[in-house]
């Protein structure tokens, strides 16, 4: 357990979706986790209770909104509700994976843009901050009216891939959007970077992917924001294989992992795929091919500095 921090005024709080992670934030800021109760009534229903006071403290409530989506939504409102009841100073969210983030746009006519109400939803609840780690889209950021700091998951996962020593090593976008997250990564592994350009010549037919920049006889690490049903970071995989690299890891901040993409990632020419712990997994995930870094720390000394009115910025230097 860190030392005891010394302001009886900073209270960290966790909900439902990953208490591990928050108990972990919690040793790193050298504070006990806040006490309350997330019950359900009967009917579904979410039953919160705070039960010590937090009159005029700076709040932190840790809640990844992951599946499942709506109830980790709903437990966060109701308690950003119960806190400014109950007269808290600062209502700070602490959201290391922000659900919804995809739908940041209108891509075809008549959609939502869900990421957009998140937001919307969070402000008028109460809250006063959010913390949140490498969204999907940065813009996000202007969704809101409130201050946001914006985490970023590549130094920790650069720092792992650091400490094996590769050699050779290439950084690999698995799509264009992703360029400034490999060219981050790449500037912190002293490395050279590959984009992969993928086009579908019609609906429901396989990718053509072709691959720009040198990976011939390379380790390829593919990084990405998200890996969900890993469909499209397993194929980029196996085209890197068959474009020469030796090896391919593949590494991202939020292991989302739905459907089909712990099989596809066992089945896969991936050696090893690495992510945090934004979002949390299940302890038996029926592959060794998973190695999973804590972002609890990083988390832990943000919020230190949001209380003590330091820079975050210069975590990230």
């Amino acid at each position: 357990m860190a030392n005891h921090y010394k302001d009886p005024y900073l209270k960290v709080f966790t909900l439902n979706s990953n208490p591990e992670l928050a108990q972990e934030i919690a040793d790193s800021v050298g504070v006990e986790l806040g006490k309350c109760s997330v019950k359900r009534f009967k009917d579904g229903e979410v039953q919160i209770n705070i039960e010590e006071s937090i009159r005029g403290c700076d709040v932190f409530v840790v809640q990844s909104t992951s599946n499942p989506v709506n109830e980790h939504l709903m437990e966060l409102l109701i308690m950003v509700d119960a806190l400014k009841r109950a007269s808290a100073r600062t209502i700070n969210i602490v959201m290391p994976y922000y659900g919804y983030a995809r739908q940041d746009r209108k891509a075809r006519s008549r959609e939502p843009i869900t990421s957009k109400l998140v937001a919307d939803l969070l402000e008028t609840a109460g809250a006063d901050r959010v913390v949140t780690v490498d969204l999907h889209a940065a813009q996000i950021q202007g969704f809101f009216n409130i201050p946001i700091d914006h985490l970023v998951g590549v130094p920790t996962l650069s720092d792992y891939f650091l400490s094996k020593e590769l050699e050779d090593v290439v950084i690999v976008s698995p799509d264009h959007g992703g360029v400034t997250r490999a060219r981050h990564m790449a500037d912190r592994l002293k490395a050279p970077i590959a984009i992969i350009d993928k086009r579908r010549p019609q609906p429901n037919v396989a990718e053509v992917m072709n691959i720009v920049g040198n990976i011939e006889g390379k380790t390829a690490i593919l990084v990405d924001d998200i890996i969900d049903t890993a469909g499209t970071i397993t194929l980029a995989a196996n085209a890197m294989i068959e474009n020469g690299a030796k090896e391919v890891y593949a590494c991202c901040t939020h292991p989302v992992l739905s459907g089909p993409a712990i099989e596809r990632i066992e089945n896969s020419a991936i050696k090893e795929c690495v992510v945090t712990n934004t979002i949390k997994l299940s302890d038996d995930l029926g592959t060794d091919k998973i190695v999973t870094l804590s972002v609890g720390k990083m988390v832990g000394e943000s919020i230190k500095r949001v209380h003590e009115h330091r820079s975050i910025s210069s975590l990230f230097d």
